[in-house]
């Protein structure tokens, strides 16, 4: 059976980057491979926006942010944790991947979740670049597979709505298949 799958063609698509200052050692090298990574798959520099923010906590809202501009295929998330002797990092983990993936759901807009949790600096230095690869350059690839599999998606769902076969419901319809909002209407 075929499957649908996104390209890594980043051409005539536009990405923005938003990335922590916090461990700038760490993320400044995830952001220069990010960088690398569009451009190597067609981004043109212009096509790519940055923005910093103090730490990994701040990416969700500046996620959500750029997301709501329209202005761009997707968005790549870059940030670095480390794990200290308190609960802080759990906590701080847990609200970050929450919040990037619920902006990814609110805004329909592809994001990369490029934020390293590593235990120690070295894990980090190595994800970074040095052993492991870098998880900057992964982050980019799966933004630019992501935006071009949102379109070839849409695209389906338009071309099946075209013919008849198939339109595209709200999820709730009558016995005659005519769409109804399962919201309340009040009066005043």
């Amino acid at each position: 059976m075929p499957a649908v799958e996104g390209s890594l063609n980043a051409v005539g698509k536009r990405f923005a980057i938003a990335v922590a200052r916090f461990n700038a050692f760490i993320t400044e090298r995830l952001l220069l491979s990010a960088c690398d990574g569009l451009v190597r798959s067609g981004a043109k520099k212009e096509d790519i926006a940055v923005v910093r923010v103090p730490g990994a906590f701040e990416l969700p809202l500046a996620a959500q942010t750029l997301a709501e501009t329209g202005k761009y295929d997707a968005i790549i998330c870059i940030g670095c944790l480390l794990r200290g002797d308190t609960a802080h990092y759990d906590v701080i983990v847990n609200e970050v991947a929450r919040g990037i993936g619920q902006s990814a759901q609110e805004t329909g807009v592809p994001h990369a979740f490029g934020v390293l949790t590593c235990d120690t600096l070295e894990q980090a230095i190595d994800r970074a670049g040095l052993k492991m690869g870098n998880k900057g350059f992964e982050a980019a690839l799966a933004a630019v597979e992501m935006a071009n599999l949102k379109k070839a998606v849409s695209s389906q769902l338009s071309a099946v709505g075209k013919t008849g076969r198939r339109s595209r419901s709200t999820g709730h319809e009558n016995r005659k298949g005519e769409s109804f909002s399962r919201k309340p209407k009040f009066r005043r």
